[in-house]
């Protein structure tokens, strides 16, 4: 059987951006998951957290931690708090890790990714990455924009350019056989 660890570099990572980020509340830390997970596909054809993402009117949200952050799982719990925060335009979402960051299930390529996304926004408002996910011709606006797809999945494969989707779909495919051959 293969273990992917997805929900421990989910935790992680949101250890590490909340470590390495000013500002970071719900829109920022989803943008930041966002960017991490999509940057990994077009490397390698699979995202670091398995999450999902779809198309709303501020950008992309993993839904499925969109609703746990408001009762979190036991074990992301006992590693991150969210906590509401007062600020001049109402309330923000803060997100305050209680544990280390773990790096042990995450691969070079993973933590590069995180490092430069954290080092690119680092003290980015959330308003700021809002318009970062909203770029023509990226994911977003491919299903929210062109398609009218509002609420929508959006797919990882818009992450791809043309030429690569072939490319990358044989690679996804070997690499599917090859797990499938371990279960």
């Amino acid at each position: 059987m293969l273990i992917t660890h997805e929900r421990e570099k989910l935790i992680n990572a949101i250890i590490f951006f909340a470590n390495n980020t000013k500002f970071l509340g719900k829109i920022k830390l989803f943008k930041l998951l966002y960017f991490m997970d999509f940057d990994h596909y077009k490397e390698t054809g699979r995202s670091v957290t398995g999450l999902e993402y779809f198309a709303w009117k501020m950008g992309p949200v993993p839904v499925q931690l969109f609703e746990e952050v408001l009762m979190p799982e036991p074990d992301m719990a006992s590693k991150v708090e969210f906590a509401e925060k007062q600020i001049r335009t109402g309330t923000m979402l803060t997100i305050k890790p209680i544990c280390k960051f773990d790096d042990k299930h995450f691969t070079k390529r993973e933590l590069r990714i995180m490092r430069s996304l954290a080092k690119e926004y680092s003290t980015a408002q959330a308003e700021d990455m809002v318009e970062a996910t909203h770029l023509e011709n990226k994911p977003w606006h491919k299903v929210f924009v062109e398609e009218g797809r509002k609420q929508q999945l959006i797919s990882y494969d818009l992450a791809l350019l043309k030429q690569e989707k072939d490319l990358m779909h044989e690679a996804i495919s070997e690499r599917n056989e090859f797990v499938n051959h371990f279960k």
